[in-house]
């Protein structure tokens, strides 16, 4: 991952790509006084946090792999999560590897999946995506990276007394606001997937009406000439032979 623009390098077919991310890198400081509360609900508008999440909707073509490469330290807690939107039976391969090689996560057809893991050493730690299974259907997929806890709102650090009752509803409302971000990124991809699923019906009864409508003709025509045939008249000749 490059830190100067925040893209991430994508070998694909041999060629080393560069994809935009949406990264977060926010840091807040909550500073001592009587208006504690009052700073502390500042970061918490500005949701401050010293957590590095990266979010990709991508296409995955047929017969196709993608890899992305994140450097994480020692000790750090990670959450890869990822579902896929739209394409065929809705599944991917998935693959996670330490800086050594090592497998730390493989799942075969996975319509969606979380894993956690805490990096046991310094290095690049490579996830990939693989629609190679796939002759001739193409995925979308999005997955949700997350690199480190988020830091408590209010440090407990040089800290000699309990929170305020501004502070407490400062940190009750910013866990409720996490939780209404997650809410509203499942409910999008369900929304992004149930949308995808009702366009592939609907063109697939598009052209069984199609198909049904040729049929029809098909029939009606077969029908009119064989009720024509019924009524036609029918001449017999007579040959005599002279002896």
């Amino acid at each position: 991952m490059d830190e100067g623009n925040g893209c991430y390098e994508v070998p694909f077919h041999g060629v080393c790509s560069r994809i935009p991310v949406k990264e977060t890198m926010l840091s807040g400081r909550l500073c001592p006084g009587s208006l504690a509360g009052l700073w502390g609900l500042l970061l918490l508008l500005n949701l401050g946090c010293a957590v590095s999440t990266s979010e990709l909707t991508f296409e995955l073509p047929d017969n196709a792999k993608q890899c992305f490469y994140e450097e994480i330290m020692q000790g750090i807690k990670c959450t890869l999560e990822f579902q896929v939107i739209t394409g065929g039976h809705y599944d991917v391969d998935c693959r996670l590897e330490d800086p050594d090689g090592i497998v730390l996560y493989k799942e075969m057809k996975k319509q969606y999946d979380s894993f956690t893991f805490t990096a046991s050493r310094n290095g690049t730690y490579k996830f990939c995506f693989s629609n190679e299974f796939s002759t001739f259907t193409h995925k979308t997929v999005y997955f949700d990276f997350q690199v480190g806890d988020d830091p408590p709102l209010f440090p407990s650090e040089n800290r000699v007394t309990a929170l305020t009752q501004m502070e407490s509803a400062c940190v009750a409302i910013h866990e409720a606001l996490k939780s209404v971000v997650e809410h509203q990124t499942h409910f999008r991809l369900r929304e992004a997937q149930g949308r995808s699923r009702a366009e592939d019906l609907n063109t697939r009864v598009a052209y069984w009406s199609v198909g049904e409508a040729v049929i029809l003709l098909v029939v009606s025509i077969g029908q009119v000439f064989l009720l024509k045939s019924f009524f036609s008249d029918k001449r017999t000749t007579t040959t005599r032979v002279g002896s």
